[in-house]
């Protein structure tokens, strides 16, 4: 029987392991003093090697007779320590990035200037989708990095209350929101993945840099291939949080343990801190970092000249169409 009831061992193992009253060293009486070891003993010993013990309860929660687990510190230094490095590296790391890449190359202009007519990029149920998901993503963003950093910066602002009520109703918007995000993934999937499809023109534009750096623009179809890394980037890595964080949610489901939701924490806080890096970088040239780039997801259209520069392959492929369209139905301008 692999599960005995232990908790008169339990009481036998803390006392010897004190270092108050064995300066540090586990003791063994010899064995002429104790008599014969015990069943009981040699199963405590084993499980001790095994680095984990259990018990037996009367709880019908089988995790309740889990009485230590050594890995569980592994893990709390992964929350409190790598953790903390890896989000601060990679979001901080980020946000100086852009920093010096605005006050080296500043906005970035269309080159021939405005033209003043539009084209239509998105749809209505594309942009709202879309909005839909950075909405959720913000949030779910925020309410996540506090519970990494939350105790070091924001704790010694607000004060212990505020901070309590913050973490709080944080939590209760981090678990709801999980659900619209995961939608709006789904559906991001099926409306854009057949014009995300990594192609040869893809390597020629991070070749000339994609028009960031340097001069001249790579010619692209409707996506360019940064926009492409950061649709599946987006799509894949939701996809990881989600299924991570609903194991989160709800705890101990089917057949797994304590060792395998540590394990989902570990990869749901990894891939959101490196998606969050991600995104700074999207939400920078979508805004301040490129002129004409938030119309895109703004009012959906975008003007013709700025169309031409970033999409052009996409353009030709819409005025063809156009074109080809009787009198009456070509999209407004």
């Amino acid at each position: 029987m692999r599960r005995i009831l232990l908790a008169p061992f339990m009481v036998l193992f803390l006392a010897l392991a004190a270092p108050g009253l064995i300066g540090g060293a586990l003791a063994q009486p010899a064995a002429g003093a104790r008599g014969a070891i015990s069943a009981e003993e040699l199963e405590l010993q084993r499980m001790l090697q095994g680095g984990r013990i259990e018990g037996r309860t009367t709880l019908p929660d089988a995790q309740s007779e889990v009485l230590i687990q050594p890995a569980g510190k592994a893990w709390r230094d992964f929350h409190n320590v790598t953790l903390a490095w890896v989000g601060g590296i990679a979001v901080g790391g980020m946000l100086l990035i852009l920093i010096a890449f605005y006050l080296g190359r500043g906005k970035i202009m269309v080159e021939g200037g405005l033209s003043g007519r539009t084209i239509q990029r998105f749809n209505l149920l594309e942009r709202a989708n879309h909005w839909m998901v950075a909405t959720c993503f913000i949030i779910l963003g925020l309410t996540g990095l506090n519970l990494t950093f939350g105790r070091h910066l924001l704790l010694p602002i607000v004060g212990p209350e505020a901070f309590t009520a913050i973490s709080l109703y944080g939590k209760i918007l981090h678990n709801f929101l999980a659900f619209p995000f995961t939608l709006g993934i789904v559906l991001m999937l099926l409306l854009w993945v057949k014009d995300n499809i990594p192609n040869g023109r893809d390597i020629e534009w991070f070749k000339q840099g994609g028009g960031l750096i340097g001069k001249g623009h790579p010619k692209a179809g409707r996506f360019n291939a940064g926009q492409k890394m950061v649709f599946w980037i987006t799509t894949l890595g939701g996809a990881a949080v989600a299924v991570s964080g609903y194991l989160l949610i709800f705890p101990f489901w089917g057949e797994f343990g304590v060792a395998e939701m540590q394990l989902a924490h570990i990869v749901h806080s990894i891939i959101s801190v490196l998606m969050i890096a991600a995104m700074l970088a999207h939400i920078y040239i979508g805004s301040i970092g490129m002129q004409g780039a938030f119309d895109a997801m703004g009012t959906g259209q975008v003007d013709l000249n700025w169309a031409k520069e970033h999409h052009s392959l996409w353009v030709e492929e819409q005025q063809k169409r156009e074109a080809a369209a009787p009198r009456g139905a070509q999209p407004a301008e």
